[in-house]
């Protein structure tokens, strides 16, 4: 059996559209899980930076999106800046972060 060009072209048309209809079904999908594991996200960070102890100050920010410094990335990043010194991590006092751009 032979098909014409014309349904060949059509064919393939539609399933190109077919194909992009459904790229943008799951990319409308995928937004919306993001948006909400982003406000979830949020709500935990407002959450610990309210229960943090008094010890840990909550001025700076961990990145440019606001979200607040916990006292879990206050000893991430001094246990990773004592690996790279090569001392103990009570040898020195962390006074500020700044976002280095």
């Amino acid at each position: 059996m032979e098909y014409s060009n014309l349904f060949v072209c059509l064919m393939g048309i539609c399933t190109v559209f077919i194909g992009l209809i459904c790229i943008i079904f799951l990319v409308t999908v995928m937004s919306g899980i993001v948006r909400k594991a982003d406000r979830e996200g949020k709500q935990k960070v407002a959450e610990a930076a309210s229960s943090a102890p008094a010890g840990v100050a909550n001025t700076g920010t961990a990145s440019g999106a606001g979200a607040a410094l916990t006292p879990q990335v206050v000893a991430a990043v001094s246990a990773a800046i004592a690996e790279d010194m090569g001392t103990d991590v009570s040898g020195f006092r962390i006074v500020s972060f700044k976002k280095v751009s």
